[in-house]
């Protein structure tokens, strides 16, 4: 790898590193969600879900598109659903 994809997948990495990142991740792998169909599930504040939502937002993680007063959210690159499958298979336990 040159030093510029180095670079990319460590803020990458760095972007879904945080507990609720990687869980809000989880949640949007097989549907579009809204902030607050996401806060139900986490049972945090929206405006928690908000800020992280942001972040991935501005790298390019997630996108988001306005239905009436609702914003949903999607995992906008093909390879973070991949990725995050791949963690999934490699450490999480099966019960």
């Amino acid at each position: 790898m040159i030093e510029s994809e180095v670079n990319n997948l460590a803020l990458l990495l760095k972007s879904i590193s945080h507990p609720i990142r990687l869980q809000i991740l989880c949640l949007l792998q097989t549907s579009e969600l809204s902030v607050g169909e996401i806060r139900k599930e986490m049972q945090t504040s929206g405006a928690n879900i908000s800020q992280h939502l942001n972040i991935m937002r501005n790298q390019g993680i997630i996108a988001s598109r306005k239905e009436a007063n609702f914003v949903y959210n999607r995992i906008a690159d093909q390879r973070v659903i991949e990725l995050m499958k791949t963690m999934k298979q490699l450490f999480c336990s099966i019960s």
